[in-house]
């Protein structure tokens, strides 16, 4: 990286930094002296931090034509991962709040942690079978309750410019148990933007989408399979008709011990029935 190039990443790192630690504390201040409400400040999220963090980054976000969800109607939004990117992308194209599912550690990280907690996010330690239970039952009421939940089921950042991953199961058990639609969502152009395993910003457009809800309501845990290929193969589309690589659709469901590694997946033996991670 040229010196100067440096200087200008410094730069936009920094301004990103202070800018997220200012909406940060400020959100969990509020909080604590004046209202009870979650929702006022994961509102800041979406009015002010997201729309700071691309300005920072200098990207071009080009949120495509498509479905427009409804305030007070809960919905799991499913998404490609492509970048840390995604996230502020994510919280600026979906016109209502949203909430995570986060692994337990990110609970203790200051500042992070203690805006999560504060706005309601959603904690699982997945090496604890019978919390992550008990999260994902807490996940389910909140959902019923009215709040709409963002999720990457492929578990991980897709390498730069790399096809969409296999999907893990645990959005999907959530929205059927809930009984909301699940929201397709398509990005592109987030991973030449800030590439999985660098911190280099490279300005940039990124196109986002959001898909026509794909319905749950009176399905099982048996119908599992079926609708993480339907919302995979409608993804895939999408991520298409933005210009990106796509997926393999005969590589919907990702195998225990290879989450994340679509092109290594070797095949399945003649007769045998798919895993679920």
């Amino acid at each position: 990286m040229r010196p100067l190039d440096f200087l200008v990443n410094l730069v936009r790192w920094t301004a990103f930094v202070l800018w997220s630690l200012f909406w940060m504390s400020a959100a969990i201040l509020w909080r604590l002296l004046f209202t009870r409400d979650p929702n006022v400040t994961l509102s800041w999220a979406r009015r002010f931090w997201a729309p700071g963090v691309i300005r920072c980054t200098g990207c071009d976000l080009r949120i495509e034509p498509g479905f427009v969800p409804q305030p007070g109607t809960p919905y799991v939004f499913v998404m490609n991962h492509q970048s840390m990117f995604d996230i502020p992308a994510a919280f600026v194209a979906i016109p209502v709040n949203i909430r995570f599912v986060a692994k337990k550690v990110l609970r203790a990280v200051p500042f992070l942690g203690w805006y999560m907690m504060s706005t309601g996010m959603i904690f699982v330690d997945r090496r604890n079978r019978e919390q992550a239970v008990r999260s994902l039952e807490q996940a389910c009421a909140k959902i019923r309750s009215g709040i709409s939940i963002l999720a990457y089921p492929e578990g991980t950042r897709a390498p730069q410019d790399g096809p969409i991953l296999p999907f893990k199961k645990g959005p999907f058990v959530m929205a059927i148990q809930a009984g909301v639609p699940i929201v397709p969502v398509a990005i592109h152009g987030s991973s030449r933007l800030l590439p999985r395993d660098s911190l280099r910003v490279t300005p940039g457009p990124v196109r986002i989408i959001l898909g026509d809800p794909i319905p749950t309501a009176g399905l099982t845990q048996d119908d599992r399979e079926d609708l993480i290929k339907r919302v995979r193969d409608t993804i895939i589309d999408l991520n298409l008709k933005l210009g990106g690589p796509g997926g393999d659709k005969t590589q919907a469901i990702a195998r225990p011990g290879f989450e994340g590694q679509a092109h290594l997946l070797p095949p399945r033996p003649a007769g045998q029935q798919a895993h679920i991670a």
